[in-house]
């Protein structure tokens, strides 16, 4: 028995559900030498993926200018953290990055990378989860489960972007790994830190209630899987549940001296564990300042409690369970998902179609396993699931379709290993050639996409990027905004309000700017503007906008020293501004486009090098300067 085989089930042998500490009488102790020397190879790799993940995602984590999304839960987290003021409001999701980014914008200067440091370590610790299943997984599997949670370009991308998508995955990948390990161990203190990763969960975003479904479902899919198996060898459903019942109660009896202290202590261990789950949630969830009010006030204790679990909870009914949001065709966003897993993931999906015929149908041991064919019911749910609870065609969605599906993933990929280790061992020189080659290929698409994602903003790249992310070139332009501001007294910045041609629609005007002093913000159109007031919130400008039906001359006849129009704007407004230029960019990742003037007198005060040293006024000349092309 090779000790890759020995790792396959528990690694200790098990009494009432509580490990003995000893290996199975049946494996010698040398192979059970091999076996933890093997096991201890496995950690390493582990650990070392997690380290390299880490790496990835935080080296030049800021060098990507905000995507809108990003720009709108920044400028909020922004206001909380001048206020002291936030509730929960389900249309930005869970307060766990509003939150935690407080605490570090407290510590440490405002900006993208800190904004998006806490995304990047826990998606950087995503693999590290991959240990939780090292029963139920062979040695080479658990190391090919947390390369591909490390290496996948998509969970790279969206790790280095402040969304609460890999969040989500990663804490609910957690408590699963937990409650697993506990099953395993017979132990129940996984049961805290089971309850705080799921509480995790539940501050992040809504769909943390996806996966505690999808969990369910795959077990129920599982249990009928056991009864078809005991219909086939002629054993009746009774019989199988009373097994079940028996097998529950030798689990439940084990944990104490006695019956009574042992469901004594699994009572105990259940409400502490949901004392954990609630109080991270209500932690998280209970508006601010109201919670720290709380504490020297005990009679406002009931109403923030109420606020942050049920009050929290309707909220999210009302806005997700039975609002509009999902109210649109399913094929186009099926599709969608589907082109960006093709062109996000091709290897991992690849190595999942292998692993899923290899475990469900004994091609390498006996098969299937439960694990593996849980994880593939799961990854199916969400592939077909997600279009009809997605709001909008966004390919983060996927993040939630190749998380589980890198279990079986992990085992194609191990199979293609292992048989690469047969081939060698029998010189079949041919075999590890082809086998080295299909490793290496993966490998080598892997770098390749995410050295052509590290901080895409692209139109080329349009099947991983989402639609509403600004080109990278605009982000020095608002550098020399920030400077601009600060030297300056008075209005800073002017959004030209206007109407996109053949549109009755309003972009960038905003009735009263001091709506937007506590969400939700005022209207018509300051959503339009994302994600720059994110950037000039950090810079502490001074902000206005004009009707879209104001005459532009007199709007313009005392601008301030920074002027921003939308692209089909530009030369009306450039007309009414010599004496600026103009540094226009693309907004989207296409058919948008933004025009940001700046008064020469500033700019050659903060950046000299940016006016084009050509003849002609400042407003005409910018082509070059400010397009990025």
């Amino acid at each position: 028995m090779s000790p890759d085989e020995v790792s396959g089930g528990t690694a200790d042998a098990t009494i009432g559900g509580e490990p003995t500490g000893e290996a199975p009488t049946d494996v010698s102790s040398q192979s059970r030498a091999d076996h933890q020397f093997d096991r201890r190879r496995a950690l390493l790799g582990v650990v070392g993926f997690t380290a390299v993940a880490l790496v990835l995602r935080l080296v030049a984590l800021g060098g990507r200018i905000f995507h809108w999304d990003e720009g709108r839960v920044g400028y909020w987290i922004l206001r909380y953290h001048e206020t002291g003021v936030h509730t929960y409001r389900p249309i930005v999701h869970g307060p766990f990055l509003p939150v935690v980014n407080d605490w570090l914008f407290a510590l440490l200067p405002v900006s993208d990378f800190l904004a998006r440091f806490p995304v990047a370590v826990v998606g950087g610790l995503l693999p590290l989860a991959a240990w939780l299943f090292r029963e139920r997984l062979r040695n080479v599997e658990l190391v090919a489960f947390a390369a591909l949670l490390a290496l996948n370009p998509l969970a790279v991308y969206y790790s280095r972007f402040m969304r609460n998508d890999v969040l989500v995955a990663a804490f609910a990948v957690f408590a699963l790994g937990f409650v697993v390990r506990g099953f395993d161990t017979g132990r129940l203190r996984y049961a805290f830190p089971a309850a705080a990763s799921l509480g995790l969960a539940f501050t992040t975003k809504e769909n943390a209630i996806l996966y505690v479904l999808c969990f369910l479902g795959a077990g129920a899919l599982l249990a009928d899987h056991r009864l078809l198996a005991a219909r086939a060898r002629e054993e009746s459903t009774r019989a199988v549940f009373a097994r079940w019942r028996a097998a529950t109660v030798d689990r439940l009896l084990a944990h104490g001296p006695n019956s009574r202290a042992s469901l004594a202590r699994v009572l105990g261990t259940a409400v502490v564990a949901l004392v954990i789950f609630f109080g991270v949630v209500l932690f998280f969830y209970a508006p601010r300042p109201d919670l720290w009010q709380a504490f020297g006030d005990p009679a406002r204790i009931p109403s923030v409690a109420d606020a942050g679990t049920v009050g929290a909870a309707e909220k999210f009914v009302d806005t997700w369970a039975s609002g509009s949001h999902q109210d649109h065709a399913y094929l186009p966003f099926l599709y969608d998902l589907v082109e960006t897993l093709v062109y996000g993931a091709p290897a991992l999906l690849a190595f999942g179609l292998l692993g899923i015929v290899v475990d469900r149908y004994g091609i390498r041991g006996e098969g299937p396993r439960e694990f593996v064919t849980f994880a593939t019911y799961w990854a199916a749910a969400s592939l077909f699931g997600y279009p009809i609870a997605t709001d909008i065609q966004a390919p983060w969605a996927a993040i939630h379709v190749l998380v589980p599906l890198a279990v079986p993933a992990a085992v194609g990929l191990g199979f293609i290993v292992d048989s690469a280790r047969e081939a060698l061992a029998a010189r079949d020189a041919v075999s590890v050639g082809l086998a080295a080659l299909v490793v290496l290929a993966a490998f080598s698409g892997a770098a390749a996409a995410n050295a052509e994602y590290f901080n895409s903003a692209s139109e080329e790249d349009k099947k991983v990027l989402q639609w509403a992310q600004p080109e990278n070139s605009l982000k020095p332009t608002m550098e020399i905004v920030d400077d601009v501001s600060a030297a300056n007294d008075g209005t800073d910045v002017l959004f030209v309000g206007s109407r996109p041609p053949g549109n009755d629609g309003e972009v960038f005007y905003v009735r009263n700017e001091s709506s937007l002093a506590t969400a939700p913000p005022g209207g018509p159109a300051w959503h339009d503007r994302l994600p720059l007031p994110w950037y000039l919130e950090r810079y502490g400008a001074n902000v206005t906008s004009s009707p879209p039906d104001a005459d532009v001359a007199t709007t313009l006849s005392d601008a301030p020293p920074v002027v921003i129009a939308k692209g089909y704007d530009r030369d009306e407004v450039a007309t009414e501004l010599p004496g600026y230029t103009a540094f226009e960019h693309k907004f989207r990742l296409w058919n948008d486009d933004v025009v940001v003037f700046i008064e020469d007198e500033s700019l050659q005060r903060v950046a000299p090098e940016r006016i084009e040293e050509t003849s002609g006024d400042g407003a005409d000349n910018a082509d070059s300067v400010g397009s990025g092309e």
